[in-house]
């Protein structure tokens, strides 16, 4: 159930305010075998991400695309509830209160500060504990009807692992690298000149104390969402203006700002070492995961389209037409 643990924020999210305006005109959205879906539980469901369309600049088309996916969404979690009923897979109060009791650990929280969190983004604990509940079913679900389908033999993982290593460099080093870039036109001086005074007013705030990853969250136009996080490379697939600015630090040095055509950079060693190939035996058992992964996602979605077909759904109103639009769905994302 390890998977829960990151529910206290990804359930709150997904969810919502709690209450729905009470000025809102109510309607059946959609009619899953014999349960229904509200409209107001989409809008509640759609809150904090309609926000973020909006703030971002959005129209009411991508608002309507939005509502329509979590309808999809709330209409497979209908069909596993079904499920669920026909299958005695039910969760028990006790499995509901260990798994809160995993999500408050997780978070570093007691039982008693998770409550307090969910209230104060307005959902009713007793409502949080229903979806804990509606999440174990879901994994049931997946562990006794989906994951009991997936086949995986020892040749197809060494197929996998073939193709992805069979190419491995021989020697030389190997390094974990973090980038702070600014760019700047090739043709415009000006923008250059500024985008490197960017980067390196930047190097000094690193050199201050900062962290390389908080500053380049920041500043850096690549990849700032992971603190410019590039992760593994070989020296051999390093470009040659990086290797050369990277070539005498140790980890946990910053070079000097390097311009390169594109624009300005600084680069963080985090750890380099000598670079020795990937066996079968140590790529053996995270391949057989991703594979399983993979494969479980495909059943997944085969085993979800199978139940829609044996069960009467019928969306209303303004989500009539929305039956032959492809949503993801089957993901098991939610």
């Amino acid at each position: 159930m390890r998977l829960l643990s990151a529910l206290l924020f990804v359930t709150l999210v997904l969810a919502g305010p709690a209450h729905v305006d009470a000025e809102m005109i109510d309607g059946i959205a959609a009619q899953v075998g014999s349960e229904i879906v509200l409209v107001s539980d989409i809008m509640q469901a759609a809150g904090p991400a309609e926000s973020r369309i909006r703030e971002d600049g959005g129209g009411n088309k991508d608002v309507a695309m939005l509502h329509l996916e979590i309808l999809e969404h709330m209409i497979e979690r209908a069909l596993v509830r079904q499920i669920v009923k026909r299958a005695e897979l039910s969760a028990s109060d006790g499995e509901v209160d260990a798994s809160i009791a995993d999500i408050a650990r997780e978070n570093q929280l007691t039982v008693e500060e998770l409550r307090a969190s969910v209230d104060a983004q307005g959902m009713p604990f007793e409502v949080y504990r229903e979806r804990i509940r509606g999440e174990i079913e879901h994994q049931k679900v997946m562990s006794g009807m989906v994951a009991s389908k997936v086949r995986l033999g020892e040749a197809e993982i060494r197929e996998v692992y073939d193709q992805e290593f069979t190419d491995q460099p021989v020697g030389g080093e190997e390094f974990y690298l973090r980038q702070l870039m600014v760019a700047f036109p090739d043709d415009q001086k000006n923008a250059r000149t500024t985008a490197c005074m960017r980067v390196g007013a930047a190097r000094a705030r690193i050199q201050s104390g900062e962290s390389f990853r908080d500053v380049a969250s920041e500043v850096s136009e690549v990849n700032p969402e992971v603190g410019g996080t590039i992760g593994w490379l070989h020296e051999g697939e390093v470009a040659a203006w990086m290797l050369e600015a990277i070539g005498n630090l140790e980890p946990g040095d910053v070079s000097d700002v390097v311009e390169a055509p594109f624009g300005c950079n600084l680069i963080e060693v985090v750890e380099r070492r000598p670079f020795e190939k990937i066996t079968w035996e140590q790529a053996r058992k995270p391949l057989e995961a991703q594979l399983f992964e993979q494969r479980m996602a495909e059943e997944y979605k085969n085993f979800i389209e199978r139940i829609r077909e044996q069960t009467y759904i019928e969306r209303k109103g303004m989500f009539a037409d929305s039956a032959d639009l492809d949503f993801g769905q089957g993901s098991g994302s939610l």
